[in-house]
């Protein structure tokens, strides 16, 4: 049986032209980083990265990623100043893929003037894909969950 696009779901709505979406899909990368590519670059030692962790005290404290600088969204302004290096890029990170507070950080530290992306997926993604956290308890580590990372641990390539 054969669909045509006047019933494709999908379809519903044209593709944009490919340069369009060339343009579209090279923005997006210059906004964001995924958990694993932040956790790459943590791993090598790259200096020219701050990761910024946005949340509350009692979030911070439940978990974060190892490395990262605790600056609530509320205390960017006041604090971002003496705590991150302009020169660095900020990467900044929330809860989850349901939460906008990393936007919000993100949107705060460019109107200080800083250089920033979004870790996509947030602190959830960093501990569903296995990466070691801290808390208050000291250093944990969660099974990788294999509907977000395969299960051996290496990079899924994409």
């Amino acid at each position: 049986m054969t669909t045509t696009a006047a019933a494709s779901a999908v379809l519903s709505v044209p593709t944009a032209d490919p340069g369009v979406a060339a343009a579209h899909y090279a923005a997006r990368l210059a906004f964001e980083a995924d958990v694993s590519d932040v956790h790459a670059d943590l791993a090598a030692g790259i200096t020219d990265v701050v990761v910024v962790d946005s949340r509350s005290d009692a979030a911070w404290a439940q978990g974060h990623i190892p490395g990262a600088v605790h600056i609530p969204t509320a205390r960017i302004a006041e604090l971002a100043p003496t705590l991150v290096d302009r020169s660095k890029t900020v990467v900044t990170y929330c809860w989850g893929p349901g939460c906008n507070g990393a936007t919000r950080a993100a949107l705060a530290f460019a109107r200080l003037g800083y250089s920033v992306k979004e870790m996509i997926g947030g602190f959830e993604y960093w501990v569903r894909e296995g990466f070691a956290f801290e808390s208050a308890r000291g250093e944990e580590q969660r099974p990788i969950d294999d509907l977000t990372a395969p299960r051996s641990g290496i990079s899924c390539a994409c």
